[in-house]
């Protein structure tokens, strides 16, 4: 499920496969993963279930998390964010 943590995340995102995943599950993973992330990390998501889109953009503007992109790719969005992190 997507590629391994590479030494300079900033550059090369982390990428999270969640398409087949109902709602709340792409938000709750998407979540688990940016918790683990250092600011300024970027993590790119696909996902298919519709409300991916709603809760993705709230838990980025709760959380402190930037959206620097959405897009959609026919039955599935990309969702390009970057970490907010620890510190």
């Amino acid at each position: 499920m997507g590629k391994s943590v590479t030494a300079d995340m900033a550059e090369t995102p982390l990428e999270l496969d969640l398409r087949g995943l109902r709602c709340p599950l792409p938000v709750l993973h998407t979540q688990k993963r940016l918790k683990m992330l250092r600011r300024g990390d970027r993590l790119r998501v696909l996902a298919d279930d519709p409300l991916a889109a709603l809760d993705i953009a709230n838990l980025c503007r709760e959380d402190g998390h930037r959206l620097v992109e959405s897009r959609s790719l026919g039955a599935a969005t990309r969702f390009e964010i970057v970490a907010a992190g620890e510190g």
